[in-house]
Formats: structure tokens, C-alpha cells, sequence
């Protein structure tokens, strides 16, 4: 097996500054760079004096390119993936190439750096010990408040990517869905010139960023605050979402010892509930 190694490279968000001493070095290093945009990457190369090969790796083209790549690998050379910004996967091309890289047995190294979600969640005031990621919202209105309204008894911070296309549409969906109290953050250019990070309760939110059209430009990330437990004699929210979406489908006992092995909570207090709810 060649000691080829592919390595996975963050590149910066905005600031160039933010690019790695290591990441340049591996960069200039590798045989070939496989970059989501050649001409987009092309400018970051220049800035840093990086001469290396590059060639195209994008949504459209990603399993045609893995046999090249592997070829490569295979003939003992190093290849490094980038995005046009961030960490490579993260809401971009690279996981088809990678999970191929990985199953032909050669070394994936990830060279670690900028991250949208990550430097978005240091700043925003938001907890930090569970959060999910869920990429981009939906383009189409329907599409957007049915993925709203999953999360609308999530406890844990929910981050979403957003353009500057729809932040206001995005925006109104969850004061439809969530309720306008519920407090949101809106990162924005993260490490660019005009960043901004500003959060409030999401209906004051909608209103200004109406009111400041600049604030309606750029890359988004969108945070959203979860719900706190409250208890309802001795359940919390959750359990009972899940106890009224399984009595609509199942017999009371059934729904309650099924609610209990989900979320923790005891049979009897579910059972109890559930008889009440029926």
C-alpha cells in the first residue's frame, strides 16, 4: 500500500489571516489539491505562493473523480481536499471522496481550522454542551416550516447555514412555527469586514434586520435557542410530545412503556398521563 496520504484541509471563512501555518505547508507540499472551485481557490494560492495542482472536486463531478484520485494515492501521491471556505464536508462536497479514500485503505489526515458552525456557537451567547447542525434550510416556504417545526420542543441549540436570499423568509417561518419569543442569533460575514453577530427574540429580530438592509447581505448562520424543560407533573415537554405521537397511533399501555424506554422517564407517571390524555 502507497504512504500516500490524503489530507483534509480548512481553509479560511473570510479573514485569510486565518489560515493555518500547517495547512500552507501541507498545501504546498501535496501533489494535487482537490478544490470544490479551482478559480475560487485559485486567488487564496496566490495570496500564499501556493503552486501546487489543482483540479476540480464538486457535487457534480465527485464520484467521477475518485478513481483520479485513488490513482494518485495509489501511484504515491499526496492529495489535499479543500472547500471554497471552512472545513471541507460541512455542508459541502467531499464525503463520497473521503468514505472512497478510507474503504481503498489509504490515510485521511484532517488538517484542522475555520469552521462556519463553530466560530458562529464561541460568540453567540448560546449553550454550547449539546447543539445540533442541520445545513441549509429548505428553499421552498412548505419545505422550510416543516423542518421548523421539528424542532419546535428541541432542548438543544439548533444551527442552521442561510442566504442572504432568504434570511427574511427564514426569519418569518420561525416566528410562525417557534413563536416570536423564541431567542435567535444571526451570525453574519463571520471574520469579514462587516460581521455582525446580534441576537434576540426572533420576532424584534425579524424587525431589524428589515430595518437595516445591509444586515440582509452575506453568508448567515442561524442559531436557535431550545426550549427548557418544563414539567408537567413530573414530565418533561419531550416526553410528552412523544407520549401524544404515539397515542395517536397505539394503545394507551403500549404508547406509555414505548415513551418510557425513548426518553428515560417511569411507565407508571406516562401510563398515568396517558389515561388522562385519552
Amino acid at each position: 500500500m502507497s504512504d500516500a496520504v490524503f489530507y483534509v484541509v480548512a481553509t479560511p471563512i473570510g479573514n485569510l489571516g486565518d489560515l493555518t501555518p500547517r495547512a500552507v505547508e501541507v498545501l504546498q507540499s501535496v501533489a494535487l489539491i482537490a478544490a470544490e472551485d479551482t478559480r475560487h481557490s485559485g486567488r487564496l494560492m496566490a495570496h500564499f505562493n501556493i503552486k501546487t495542482p489543482m483540479i476540480s472536486v464538486h457535487d457534480h463531478n465527485e464520484r467521477q473523480r475518485l478513481q483520479t484520485i485513488l490513482d494518485k494515492l495509489a501511484a504515491g501521491d499526496s492529495i489535499a481536499l479543500i472547500s471554497d471556505a471552512g472545513t471541507p464536508l460541512i455542508s459541502d462536497p467531499g464525503f463520497i471522496v473521503v468514505r472512497g479514500v478510507r474503504e481503498a485503505g489509504f490515510k485521511v489526515v484532517p488538517v484542522p481550522g475555520c469552521c462556519a458552525v463553530i466560530t458562529a456557537m464561541c460568540a453567540a451567547g448560546l449553550p454550547t454542551d449539546r447543539f445540533i447542525f442541520e445545513g441549509f434550510l429548505p428553499a421552498k416556504r412548505s419545505g422550510r416550516q416543516q423542518k421548523l417545526s421539528m424542532i419546535e420542543f428541541e432542548t438543544r441549540t439548533v444551527i442552521y447555514y442561510e442566504s442572504t436570499h432568504r434570511i427574511l423568509d427564514s426569519l418569518q417561518d420561525m416566528i410562525e412555527v417557534l413563536g416570536a419569543e423564541r431567542y435567535v442569533v444571526l451570525a453574519r460575514e463571520l471574520t469579514k469586514t462587516f460581521e455582525t453577530i446580534h441576537g434576540d427574540n426572533v420576532g424584534a429580530l425579524l424587525e431589524w434586520v428589515k430595518q437595516d438592509a445591509n444586515q440582509q447581505k452575506g453568508e448567515f448562520v442561524v442559531l436557535i435557542q431550545g426550549v427548557e424543560l418544563i414539567e408537567e407533573e413530573g414530565l418533561s415537554v419531550e416526553s410528552l410530545k412523544v407520549l401524544d405521537v404515539l397515542l395517536s397511533e397505539l394503545p394507551v399501555k403500549q404508547a406509555a412503556a414505548l415513551t418510557a424506554k425513548i426518553t428515560g422517564e417511569k411507565k407508571n407517571a406516562l401510563y398515568q398521563e396517558a389515561l388522562s390524555r385519552k
